[in-house]
């Protein structure tokens, strides 16, 4: 069994008056640093992509996902390799880079190391320029018809993941992105210190598994809705995402930009619908 990825700390706990010693576990965050492999014409170049925050864990998902949310890969098979860096680097110690040899043909536009020198865990991507931007990189375009899910499937989401956060459960200091069926199967969790991470990682799952595009899906997020999750989400063909907490007015306007259904507040035997409830059944 995979080790998880929590740390160890002592605390001084300070309750009621009294003061007590113990040991504390807290979610493992470490930098990543992703370098891709890429040619312009014969030549074979060797660069950083981005550098960001993580919980150790499904580093090569991660990365994919990355890859494919902002529009440089569209496919599995254009992923010549995919490995860690055993040797010791300025990231942290080993492991804590990953190498993608993107496949001969698959171009990167320069715009992208200018962008994402660094990414914290807390603010994901940024600096978009704007929704036009999302909508040239679109990928997974979906062309099926309206699917509908019923608002107990929606209110049982959050029961179904019981159990099966393991690294909020000794820490409870971590995000969670969920994909599960029109019928409320979990297909997949996905957990890390940066909710964008976490997106990333599932998405990355869902293109090593040929899920995409997950327009039959929905997609469950343990935090609020902020503007980079949704571009993810519109990257990966989503139609309805859920959140525990609030939607930004980015996020609402790109769910409504990209015909996604988004859902807020989804606790406690509620939830807020911002747009396109047509894809809600309530009665």
């Amino acid at each position: 069994m995979r080790k998880l990825p929590v740390s160890s700390v002592s605390v001084c706990k300070v309750a009621e008056g009294n003061v007590t010693y113990a040991e504390d576990l807290l979610a493992t965050e470490e930098p990543l640093a992703i370098q891709v492999t890429y040619s312009i014409e014969e030549e074979r170049l060797q660069r950083d992509l981005a550098v960001t925050m993580r919980t150790p864990g499904n580093d090569k998902e991660l990365a994919l996902g990355f890859l494919f949310s902002e529009g440089i890969i569209r496919r599995l098979d254009e992923v010549r390799s995919i490995r860690h860096c055993s040797e010791l680097s300025r990231y942290g110690g080993q492991g804590n880079v990953i190498k993608v040899d993107l496949a001969p043909g698959v171009s990167v536009d320069p715009i992208h190391f200018q962008r994402h020198s660094f990414v914290s865990s807390s603010c994901g991507i940024c600096g978009k320029a704007s929704l036009d931007a999302i909508r040239m990189q679109r990928r997974a375009s979906s062309t099926a018809g309206v699917f509908e899910v019923h608002a107990e499937i929606l209110l049982g989401l959050s029961a179904a993941l019981t159990g099966q956060q393991r690294v909020f459960g000794y820490t409870g200091g971590i995000h969670a992105a969920a994909l599960f069926d029109a019928g409320g199967k979990l297909r997949g969790l996905l957990e890390d210190i940066g909710r964008h991470n976490a997106v990333d990682k599932l998405i990355g799952v869902a293109l090593s598994q040929d899920w995409l595009p997950l327009e039959n899906c929905i997609l469950f997020l343990s935090g609020r809705a902020s503007f980079e999750l949704l571009q993810k989400a519109a990257m990966a063909g989503l139609r309805l995402v859920c959140s525990v907490g609030a939607p930004s007015s980015l996020a609402v306007e790109c769910a409504l930009d990209f015909d996604i259904t988004l859902v807020g507040f989804l606790r406690d035997g509620r939830f807020n619908i911002y747009s396109n409830e047509k894809r809600i059944r309530v009665l």
